[in-house]
């Protein structure tokens, strides 16, 4: 588990582990960023409490670098990728283990649950949870078992993680999708059992959203420049959208200005604004549709949509453009994360 400024959510996620009921011997190693919260004090205060708790140091706090610190600290023959924002449904390990010894899989996941506690973050949990907020991949609802592209954390073999090279200490985010290539790559299975379920708690703040989704979308960018088409389709549908936008705002100037008139103006608007309109009513739809929580959640719906697909659109460009470079995810610093009960 890496672990960055989670204090409010670090002892629940801890304890969704181990509460787990297993037959063999496990541990949990959490690898521990520089935390500014007291969660390094809250995580050192749980492993005296508990033998099974032990502790790596990240001080480059990235996430596949502190993965790879605890991987290579742990000591039993299965990786079981855990996240320090989410918590483990009961039986998580064990149906994880039997799926990998039923399939002979090399990386087994399964779905990521969002939830929320106010209105803004059950907003964010309700569009996680829908193919039209972040693309339909298997894991975020895929009700079917199966073969998957990538898997949701990871119930992983060592042996088959030694052999591909651990995670990519290069990569910021996406770093799952990226190791699961390679095991494909390398003549393994990558499976997705539905039955498996992780509780996972979105960022709670409308600018830390943001944050992390052109985080997210500039690294999708630079793997990409890395892996060109084996990236699939939906990856290219944010950025798109930001185009079709800065186009549109082109257009509306070029129209204002009196550059822009007759039939061509009257086709590039069929051509540019009717997507536009198509979108925007995609979202007062997602907003109005039933589930959709009270007026509050209904509201947040209609801001937080658009920002996940531009936010991530923009971080895509730059990253296909120049690369990602230096980019980090910069959600989990700055204000306190809201506190579970």
């Amino acid at each position: 588990m890496p672990v960055l400024n989670e204090r409010a959510y670090l002892e629940h996620a801890i304890a969704s582990v181990l509460t787990q009921e297993l037959s063999v011997p496990a541990e949990l190693v959490l690898a521990l960023g520089p935390s500014t919260d007291g969660t390094t004090e809250l995580a050192q205060r749980l492993a005296a409490e508990d033998d099974r708790i032990r502790l790596v140091e990240n001080p480059a706090a990235h996430i596949p670098v502190g993965l790879n610190a605890a991987i290579r600290a742990s000591r039993f023959a299965t990786i079981v990728r855990v996240d320090a924002h989410s918590e483990l449904a009961p039986g998580y390990a064990a149906l994880a283990l039997e799926t990998l010894e039923r399939t002979g899989a090399a990386n087994v996941g399964g779905v990521m649950r969002a939830d929320g506690r106010t209105p803004f973050q059950t907003s964010v949990a309700r569009l996680y949870n829908s193919p039209v907020g972040l693309g339909g991949g298997a894991y975020h609802g895929g009700t079917h078992e199966g073969e998957a592209e990538s898997a949701y954390l990871g119930v992983m073999r060592r042996t088959v993680l030694e052999e591909v090279g651990l995670f990519d200490e290069s990569i910021r985010r996406g770093e799952d999708w990226e190791l699961n290539l390679r095991i494909r790559q390398a003549g393994h299975l990558v499976w997705f059992d539905p039955n498996l379920s992780v509780t996972y708690w979105p960022r709670e703040s409308w600018l830390r959203l943001a944050r992390q989704f052109r985080a997210t979308g500039a690294w999708r960018g630079e793997l990409v420049r890395r892996y060109g088409r084996r990236n699939g389709i939906r990856f290219f549908a944010p950025p798109a959208l930001v185009v079709l936008v800065a186009v549109a705002v082109v257009t509306g100037i070029l129209q204002l200005t009196g550059v822009l008139t007759g039939m061509l103006s009257l086709i590039v608007s069929a051509v540019v604004y009717l997507p536009l309109a198509a979108y925007l009513l995609l979202v007062v739809a997602v907003a109005c549709l039933p589930g959709g929580g009270g007026p509050r959640q209904r509201l947040w719906t209609l801001l937080v949509l658009p920002t996940m697909h531009l936010s991530w659109g923009l971080g895509f460009l730059g990253g296909v453009l120049r690369g990602a470079r230096d980019t980090v995810d910069a959600s989990r610093l700055g204000t306190r994360n809201t506190p579970l009960p």
